[in-house]
């Protein structure tokens, strides 16, 4: 045992850990030791009995995972839950969620429908989420006011809403609300580009540059549907993937949530540009949007991240349930029963949220120096 682990602030002793790395791993009578706010080391409970700390937490029945990353949802939206069920896509967006949202959406909604998300998802293992939404301002100070880690990636649209009237504005506030975050060890702040057909190619174009220049995540919902898919290039010429390619949106800070409608050149496309895919498979189950293909695009190196969506288009912020429906769905689409076994489906809401994040130095797996 090194010098710097005869003493700690707190020791966790574990019936077994799992540490996500090595994958795969599963440690049987292990203790993690933790000073400050940074793991220090995973040691034996013989071992870890030779450490002095300030605090010892015995866990004897327990598995210790590190927090989940739920790396896609729309927090506030946990006060529209199960309003306009068993509806597809668009005429349930259209239809049903952006009028509700003009008629009801204030600061005061996003802080109270953040709050209740944040618990919900606590409950369930989440310490980490990414949300994108109105009033971003607001999910901020209840993330920094809770305790939770937090990805906010701003949205931007074509149109007006009730946060902004135009792209400028949103991008305006955006980035005021990340010059105000930048300090915080809690959140931090991306750029949201709402989807292909909600923002033109020429805003698209102002986040890509924003975002290069400020190295910072972009966060778009892309190929949800086929027939997104369809109407894009029957209107321009090209699948959606390449127009982001084209602009310059693809590359390691984009995070693409859904993809459901891949081919063998989008997979190839992503893998080469080390996009990042964010699979939300119970929205997509309840939406009826398609399933995306993750066995291959993990074949491929492509990392595949999770997220639950809102509970909107979801009903619950669980990740352990997420967790599940992504491995049944991969066995099920591809008809191969060892499809997305338990520890790539844990390492999805761990370390791969992480890495889509550019945290994974930080989060994401139990390991000495991470938090």
């Amino acid at each position: 045992m090194s010098e710097q682990t005869t003493r700690a602030d707190t020791v966790i002793n574990a019936a077994w850990v799992v540490p996500v790395l090595p994958h795969g791993a599963v440690l049987k009578d292990y203790s993690v030791v933790i000073t400050g706010e940074r793991i220090t080391a995973l040691l034996p409970h013989a071992e870890a009995a030779a450490v002095e700390a300030a605090q010892t937490l015995d866990l004897p029945k327990h598995v210790l995972l590190p927090g989940l990353i739920n790396c896609h949802g729309h927090a506030a939206m946990s006060l529209l839950r199960g309003y306009a069920d068993d509806q597809p896509l668009m005429p349930w967006l259209q239809e049903h969620i952006w009028p509700a949202e003009s008629a009801h959406v204030s600061e005061a909604f996003v802080a109270d429908g953040t709050e209740l998300a944040i618990a919900e998802m606590l409950r369930s293992g989440t310490t980490t989420f990414s949300d994108m939404y109105f009033f971003p301002n607001a999910c901020a100070a209840t993330a920094q006011r809770a305790g939770i880690r937090c990805q906010i990636t701003f949205p931007v649209f074509d149109f007006p809403t009730a946060w902004g009237r135009d792209a400028d504005d949103y991008i305006s506030k955006g980035l005021a609300l990340r010059d105000s975050c930048k300090h915080s060890s809690l959140v931090k702040v991306g750029f949201g580009p709402h989807a292909p057909y909600t923002v033109c190619e020429e805003n698209l174009a102002k986040v890509a540059t924003y975002a290069a220049e400020l190295d910072a995540v972009v966060h778009i919902h892309l190929h949800e549907t086929g027939a997104e898919v369809l109407q894009a290039v029957e209107a321009t010429g090209e699948r959606p993937l390449d127009t982001l390619h084209r602009l310059g949106l693809l590359g390691p800070r984009t995070q693409c949530v859904h993809m459901t409608d891949l081919g063998t050149q989008d997979m190839t496309l992503l893998a080469e540009t080390g996009s990042h895919v964010v699979h939300c498979p119970l929205s997509n189950m309840k939406l009826a949007s398609g399933t995306c293909p993750v066995s291959e695009l993990q074949r491929r190196g492509v990392n595949v991240a999770l997220g639950t969506d809102s509970a909107a288009s979801n009903n619950s912020l669980n990740l352990f349930v997420e967790m599940q429906m992504a491995a049944l769905l991969a066995k099920l689409s591809s008809a191969d029963a060892a499809a997305l076994p338990a520890a790539d489906a844990l390492a999805m809401a761990t370390i791969n949220g992480a890495r889509a994040m550019g945290l994974e130095d930080q989060l994401g797996s139990l390991e000495p120096g991470k938090l």
